[in-house]
């Protein structure tokens, strides 16, 4: 009697610990911030300019990494739409691996991510930013092409991006201020 008692008692308190690893929330210290927000920025000078032919832009995500779009009317009508996976085709969607950073069609262009907001979560951390594009329409042009919603983790390489959504610029805005296209 006293061992099955044991038993229960030992299943209990396992229980209890895994419920409470389970709802425990993830803080983050400074340098984590810190990090997240380089690897932002490293994120835009990368792309921009197509360094290790596209391969340091590959390298900011996680081995299974993914970008997904729905910001185009392609992916904002099917509610998201995967670009890429993975690091060959994370490095050819920043024009590099096998395209070989030929013919980018933003070259000249620079990403700029602003308004950066990163929030602990159970998985790491999440961020959500404008995106602001310098020269796009033309030297000196400055638009807001959405933000990108990200999922980041902690790996042994430092934190990575799990996922990037790109969304439409109101994607995030109060119901009253949303346009039908949401662009």
């Amino acid at each position: 009697m006293r061992k099955c008692f044991m038993v229960v008692l030992a299943i209990a308190q396992l229980q209890a610990y895994e419920n409470a690893q389970q709802t425990k929330t993830t803080s983050l210290t400074a340098l984590d911030y810190i990090e997240i927000r380089q690897l932002v920025d490293r994120y835009a000078q990368d792309i921009d300019t197509c360094s290790n032919n596209g391969y340091d832009y590959a390298d900011l995500y996680t081995a299974d990494g993914v970008f997904i779009d729905k910001y185009s009317d392609e992916g904002f009508r099917k509610g998201g739409l995967q670009r890429a996976k993975g690091r060959e085709q994370l490095a050819a969607s920043s024009w590099g691996g096998s395209k070989g950073c030929k013919n980018m069609p933003w070259n000249g262009w620079t990403h700029l991510m602003g308004d950066l907001v990163i929030t602990p979560s159970s998985e790491g951390a999440t961020g959500r930013c404008y995106l602001i594009m310098l020269g796009e329409k033309g030297p000196g042009s400055v638009d807001r092409d959405g933000g990108y919603d990200d999922v980041y983790v902690k790996t042994a390489k430092g934190w990575r991006i799990k996922t990037r959504t790109h969304v439409r610029t109101k994607e995030w805005s109060n119901p009253v201020l949303q346009s039908a296209d949401r662009r």
